[in-house]
């Protein structure tokens, strides 16, 4: 089959995509979104013939408007656009993740400084400030007190970004000084690792010590839930342990897997483009939903 990757860097993650594609002689058609147009009519020429496209923009911006273009070209893509707009805002992540009846940290988003501080002293300190667009644990605040609280407050509204004006406030889940990283295709778990910090953040990103963990059928089946809830795809969910349960507080629509792959019992590149030859097979989108 022929494969496009869509890219900005070529990372561990996309080479272990490619060396898996290419020892079972898939053509793979690298595709720079740096060095592209994307016209509303005509593809570009390394569009042709594709049977599949895989998302692995390193930028959120590029993602999602790629993804979208590759869609209009009617050339299935890995994932869905409306995946990729979904997983990239926490807020509407949190909201589906809400509506779909899956755990998840209590959260408010506020517009003002004023709001936002009643947000964070409703909620009690510790509480947790994030930007409504990030990954690997970056901008993101444990807020301890009132005068944390304004300090950082005072900070994001004088960015220049509109993005850093909506403030989304997340209740402190105390963990057990790890959460859990799940690589899902369509809801089936492919692999899971702890990632353990003495940080409250525990991102490999940030360093935290991955292992390999077991999936037990409450991860298992909210695993499943939350990734119907963003239409499926290629996809990282973040669970943190409550006790004797979880609460999902992410999907991640571009999931990294190389640190996953290092601790992993299965060949998560293999399993991935396994389940790769058969959407390609499909020829069918992630379901959207609705």
């Amino acid at each position: 089959m022929q494969i496009g990757m869509l890219y900005s860097r070529i990372r561990r993650d996309e080479k272990l995509l490619l060396r898996e594609l290419r020892e079972r002689d898939h053509e793979v058609e690298k595709i720079d979104v740096r060095k592209e147009r994307f016209n509303i009519a005509e593809p570009p020429a390394a569009f042709e013939d594709l049977d599949l496209v895989v998302d692995r923009c390193l930028a959120t911006s590029r993602s999602r408007y790629v993804t979208r273009f590759t869609d209009h070209y009617d050339v299935p893509v890995v994932n869905h656009p409306e995946t990729a707009a979904i997983c990239a805002d926490k807020a509407r992540n949190s909201l589906v993740l809400q509506d779909a009846g899956v755990p998840t940290p209590n959260t408010d988003v506020a517009f003002t400084k004023e709001s936002a501080m009643e947000a964070i002293e409703n909620f009690g300190y510790p509480c947790v400030l994030k930007p409504v667009v990030g990954s690997w644990g970056r901008l993101m605040a444990k807020v301890d007190s009132r005068n944390a609280a304004e300090a950082i407050l005072e900070h994001k509204e004088t960015l220049g970004h509109y993005e850093h004006k909506v403030f989304y406030v997340q209740e402190f889940v105390e963990k057990p000084g790890r959460d859990i990283r799940v690589l899902a295709t369509d809801g089936e778990p492919v692999a899971a690792m702890a990632r353990s910090s003495d940080h409250w953040l525990t991102n490999a990103a940030k360093g935290a010590e991955t292992e390999h963990i077991e999936i037990d059928d409450e991860m298992a089946d909210l695993v499943k839930k939350a990734s119907d809830a963003v239409g499926g795809g290629l996809l990282g969910v973040d669970l943190m342990e409550t006790g004797d349960s979880y609460t999902v507080h992410e999907v991640n629509h571009t999931v990294e897997f190389k640190a996953l792959n290092e601790v992993a019992e299965v060949d998560v590149p293999g399993t991935v483009v396994d389940w790769l030859e058969e959407r390609a097979k499909l020829g069918l989108d992630a379901e959207v939903p609705a």
